[in-house]
């Protein structure tokens, strides 16, 4: 099955900081686009005669919202969240990709407390699913650890402090803020290890088997914050995390030495199985699968380029393919055989991937 493709037109632009905007489109009219809360949006985006793409978190919550909703915040030499934050305005049409992301909330039968820990614009997926559980899960909890240099940085501020009185006893949100002013009253300083220790063991606590965790927010933060629930005898498989990283980020701070070696890739014929027709490509070591693709004039899905967003997803029939980021798919899609064509190369010469 091929990607679908929707147009969108925006319906407002909200300012939510000096540097962070949020997006509303108008869902199609005939047909709704269906997402679970945690999932992205990629953005086909127009500029000076180059389409660009980019995915960003989906801030607004499917069981409670026609519109939906992405979040944007500047980035340092960031092309797309620049243009997007100073030059959309409502009207405007957007071409966008099908929702996706293994970062997503089920919603669950049973009472349980879902604590997120989040910072900056890594807030923007935990706030759809925050609402999620606490419009659709009546007896479950939620609690928020949130990072932010400043009073003004903070994201949603608004949105929270009504939500919070809203749901009173049931949502509780932490700001930790670096560089405050004098006048705040709040946790100062960094989330780091020692302190989120504090605060996770002052939250509620229900059974194990009935907290998850859902982390967003720089690497660093996340590892930390994981290494931080790991030590507190969290099971693995109750933390989540979402990796916020874009393509440019990636390409500067990848050292070369990661790169695949020439001397274990060579040039091999990969054959794609997409869109109900069947393409044979020359990839060469200095080319991931998904860029011969498109050198080839194929239209493959995809985004980040980068391994994270799983947009050009395909499953491996047959042969060998390496992947220089596996941080994208779970340990059992690896084991059935997915892989991602952006970060892939061929081992071998009977590769066949069947992509969508």
């Amino acid at each position: 099955m091929s990607t679908k493709y929707h147009k969108l037109k925006v319906k407002q632009v909200v300012r939510e900081t000096p540097d962070t905007i949020s997006i509303y489109f108008k869902q199609p009219f005939f047909s709704k686009i269906r997402y679970k809360p945690g999932q992205f949006l990629t953005l086909l985006v127009p500029i000076n005669g180059q389409v660009e793409r980019r995915s960003y978190s989906m801030s607004s919550c499917p069981h409670t919202e026609d519109e939906l909703c992405v979040t944007v915040k500047r980035v340092a030499n960031g092309k797309v969240s620049n243009y997007l934050n100073d030059h959309l305005k409502p009207g405007q049409e957007l071409e966008v990709m099908e929702p996706m992301g293994n970062f997503h909330l089920d919603l669950h039968p049973v009472q349980r407390h879902v604590v997120l820990i989040g910072a900056g614009s890594g807030i923007t997926p935990l706030m759809s699913i925050a609402k999620a559980v606490l419009r659709m899960e009546s007896t479950s909890i939620v609690s928020l650890l949130y990072g932010n240099r400043s009073e003004d940085s903070i994201i949603f501020k608004e949105i929270l402090d009504k939500l919070q009185k809203q749901f009173s006893g049931r949502f509780q949100v932490l700001h930790i803020l670096s560089r405050p002013s004098h006048t705040w009253t709040g946790y100062r300083g960094r989330l780091s290890q020692s302190l989120a220790t504090k605060l996770l063991n002052e939250l509620p606590k229900l059974n194990v088997h009935k907290m998850d965790y859902y982390l967003c927010g720089p690497q660093g933060m996340m590892e930390e914050m994981q290494a931080t629930l790991l030590a507190m005898q969290v099971p693995a498989e109750k933390i989540h995390k979402e990796s916020f990283v874009t393509a440019q980020a990636t390409a500067t701070t990848k050292p070369e030495t990661e790169a695949v070696s020439n001397s274990v890739v060579k040039t091999e014929e990969v054959t794609l199985r997409y869109d109900g027709s069947v393409y044979k490509i020359k990839v060469s070591p200095n080319k991931t699968i998904l860029e011969a693709g498109l050198d080839s004039g194929l239209d493959l899905p995809y985004s980040c380029q980068s391994g994270l967003c799983t947009a050009c997803r395909g499953k491996c029939l047959s042969g060998k393919v390496k992947m220089d980021e596996e941080d994208g798919l779970s340990p059992q899609e690896i084991k059935e055989g997915f892989v991602l064509p952006c970060v892939s190369h061929p081992l071998t010469s009977d590769v066949v991937i069947e992509i969508g």
